[in-house]
């Protein structure tokens, strides 16, 4: 079923505090789906998670690509994904997804498409717009496999 809970992030400053925190526990095979609506700030946080791991300041949303690849600091690799172009899970397969989530810290965007591709480790942070608000966001995040004793840590 996976672990949940809920942080409320008012600001966009509570987001990039959200993205660091996130950002200082992660490490090679975590991998991070990120969901919500259009608008609610998926590749915001993504892009404060990588300027934090692989110094790139204001990275590139891969909606065309489908996938950035950066060098962390610490010599690993991040995957940035975003599939909401993915119309069929088996296009996934030319992508090395699959391997990229055993050895990469992996952001992806729009994970319905993965299919039978999830993997049983995994970090789902929903994200929606709090009421009333442009710019409030409700982080509502699940834990599945070794992320459900680790999402008290973020």
């Amino acid at each position: 079923m996976g672990m949940t809970r809920s942080i409320r992030l008012d600001d966009l400053a509570a987001t990039d505090a959200f993205s660091a925190r996130l950002a200082a526990l992660l490490g090679a095979a975590d991998v991070i789906l990120l969901t919500g609506d259009l608008g609610t700030g998926k590749t915001t946080l993504a892009r404060g998670v990588i300027a934090r791991l692989c110094g790139v300041k204001d990275a590139p949303s891969p909606t065309y690509t489908i996938v950035q690849l950066y060098d962390c600091l610490d010599g690993g690799e991040l995957w940035h994904a975003d599939l909401y172009r993915i119309e069929d899970p088996s296009e996934l397969e030319e992508l090395g997804l699959d391997e990229a989530f055993d050895t990469a810290i992996c952001l992806v965007e729009w994970p319905d498409r993965l299919g039978e591709h999830l993997p049983p480790d995994r970090l789902e942070i929903r994200l929606e717009t709090l009421e009333g608000s442009q710019t409030g966001r409700e982080a509502r995040l699940t834990g599945y496999g070794r992320w459900e004793t680790r999402i008290d840590d973020i």
